[in-house]
């Protein structure tokens, strides 16, 4: 009896484990298949949950270059990239959804054609090569039904897209009125007025005069909100020359970069493979004055960085050697054997050997070792401080036991010199609060600093007293600006009325073929604004500081419609206003697209991808 009991409990034991097993199984297909074969629906077309996993991780990849470290989902989410590549991915199914609707389609002879212009799919002879295929779609988890099918859509969704957007043509009227704005041109004649040009001399101000601009002026007179800090660091370089580094460390250190030291004789090469030496021979004979290197580049469909092979030794080129380091620079040579096949070789550069002595880099090794040995100090030393800050010892304390100095700064932003120049601290100080115990931070070159806040003081205005020289030099350059515009308006008159700059005691300069965004040094900004908005014979006085432009409008050209700038910027114009409504017309015909179709979203299937990515 005992004994069926037993086998009974190991029979209900294995029913449980089976049903657990099937249970987790799925589990499993719940992530990235069954239901959650796609992520979202645009009428009859899905967004494969796949599809959507290569472009997060794409785009997630990318930002992580951009920003030289490893970006988290979390952290993509808070930027909104998830959203962007689901509604990308959405827009694309859309029109693919619009394209089969209303009977786009292209044929077997199509998708073919297009395979064999992919560059992934090429062999080292540039045609169509079956394996490069087959690995090249087995990395992207694709089969070649799926991914010829995904080539079909894509290009009847270019169709539809070109129907959609080609055409878009402006009026010329449009591009006219543009080239007129953006092409014409001003010639003038100004001349400058300062306080030598002056008729009468300044007043003298009261103190109410320079009252009355203190306040008016206040900011310019205000102090930023300055923060009283108390800090304490240690920097490698302010230990370095007690650093100790023996001759034998040296000397090791000397063999061990021995390369970096004695660099061979080198060549700054770009390498242009062939199928067979008589097609190489062939290319090499073609060149001549009208016919590059480059244009052989361009005919294989390549760029100049894709032939690339930048500085290259002789065991590198192993049998090409001889002829590469046998040729001069800008030779090309060959055809020579390389790993890819026959081969042309363009040497850009040579570089010669070199060799440094021991003696030679003993100062920048005794440096850099020390340098290092240095942070190394620092870095116990921050926890000896640490453990100081941590019993109760002040900031004074720990530099009275370390080798830590003291100081002290009024920091506000804008502050520089010594520890405010280090990106750490000025973030530091910026968020520094009033009774923050003070903790070790680490500066950019290996140091570190702690830091306490002593007092905030806000901003407050510098009393009149301790500014009244500058205040009185603003109110003098106020005043003098303003009687030099009246001045100046009153020969602005004269002018008009035919009397020379000449015949009013002032020396004229000429400025010509002006257009609006001319950059003229040492006058006001907004002066050429003004003279585009004057006529022929208008003249016009400009305030500066201190001083006034005083100018005559001569002449306005009208833009040459036959020179062949100015008729490349109309195409220019055309092509952007053409663009601009393309894009336009595409988000407008996308969103009717995806409104009309309907968009379900399948929640459960994008957080089982963002699952996974994490």
């Amino acid at each position: 009896m005992a004994m069926g009991k037993g086998k009974l409990s190991k029979t209900f034991i294995w029913i449980l484990m089976g049903l657990l097993i099937i249970g987790l199984a799925g589990f499993g297909a719940t992530s990235l298949s069954g239901s959650a074969r796609s992520v979202a629906t645009i009428g009859e077309k899905e967004v494969a949950t796949d599809a959507y996993l290569r472009g997060l991780r794409t785009e997630i990849n990318a930002f992580s270059a951009q920003a030289g470290r490893a970006v988290p989902l979390s952290e993509a989410q808070l930027l909104g990239i998830d959203r962007q590549v689901l509604a990308q991915l959405i827009t694309a199914r859309g029109l693919d959804n619009e394209a089969a609707r209303i009977g786009i389609s292209v044929g077997d002879a199509v998708v073919a054609d297009q395979l064999l212009q992919v560059p992934s799919f090429q062999g080292a002879d540039g045609s169509f090569n079956r394996e490069a295929y087959s690995f090249a779609l087995r990395n992207q988890g694709l089969s070649e039904a799926d991914f010829e099918e995904q080539l079909r859509d894509d290009t009847s969704r270019t169709v539809l897209q070109s129907a959609l957007i080609a055409g878009n043509t402006l009026p010329d009227t449009y591009i006219d009125t543009l080239l007129a704005y953006t092409g014409e041109t001003r010639d003038f004649t100004w001349a400058r007025l300062t306080g030598l040009n002056l008729q009468t001399g300044l007043p003298e101000p009261s103190e109410t005069d320079l009252q009355a601009y203190y306040e008016d002026n206040i900011g310019n007179y205000t102090l930023p909100e300055l923060r009283d800090i108390t800090y304490a660091w240690i920097t490698p370089e302010m230990i370095v020359d007690t650093v100790e580094v023996d001759e034998a460390t040296l000397r090791a250190s000397y063999e061990e970069r021995i390369d970096d030291f004695n660099l061979p004789e080198r060549r700054l090469v770009e390498r242009l493979v062939f199928s067979s030496e008589e097609s190489a021979s062939e290319a090499l004979a073609r060149l001549n004055d009208d016919f590059a290197f480059e244009d052989l580049v361009a005919e294989r469909g390549l760029a100049l960085p894709d032939v690339d092979m930048g500085d290259v030794t002789r065991d590198t080129l192993e049998g090409a050697a001889d002829g590469v380091f046998g040729a001069n620079t800008g030779d090309v040579v060959g055809p020579l054997p390389s790993n890819l096949g026959p081969a042309l070789f363009r040497i850009n550069a040579v570089l010669d050997a070199q060799s440094t002595s021991f003696e030679d880099a003993r100062p920048d090794l005794r440096g850099e070792l020390a340098l290092d040995r240095a942070r190394r100090v620092i870095e116990t030393l921050a926890q000896t401080i640490d453990d100081e800050l941590a019993a109760g010892a002040t900031l004074e304390d720990v530099a009275d036991t370390t080798e830590a100095q003291l100081g002290q700064i009024d920091w506000f932003p804008g502050a520089d010199g010594q520890i405010a120049g280090y990106d750490a601290f000025r973030e530091a100080a910026e968020q520094l609060g009033e009774g923050d115990f003070p903790e070790v931070m680490q500066l950019g070159d290996g140091g570190v600093f702690a830091m306490r806040l002593n007092r905030i003081q806000p901003p407050a205005p510098q009393p009149i007293e301790d500014v009244i020289d500058q205040v009185r030099q603003g109110w003098d350059t106020r005043e003098l600006t303003a009687q030099l515009m009246a001045q100046a308006e009153d020969l602005a008159a004269t002018l008009s009325n035919g009397s020379s700059f000449e015949d009013l005691s002032l020396t004229p300069q000429t400025e010509a073929g002006l257009g609006r965004n001319a950059q003229i040094a040492d006058l006001p900004p907004g002066l050429l604004t003004a003279v585009f908005e004057m006529e022929i014979g208008d003249t016009r006085a400009i305030a500066g500081i201190g001083d006034v432009i005083l100018m005559r409008l001569d002449t306005i050209t009208a833009v040459d419609r036959n020179d062949g700038d100015v008729e490349m910027l109309a195409q220019a114009l055309r092509n952007q206003a053409s663009n601009s409504i393309a894009e336009d017309l595409f988000r407008a015909f996308a969103a009717d697209v995806q409104q009309r179709a309907g968009v379900e979203i399948n929640q459960p299937a994008i957080n089982a991808v963002h699952a996974l990515i994490q």
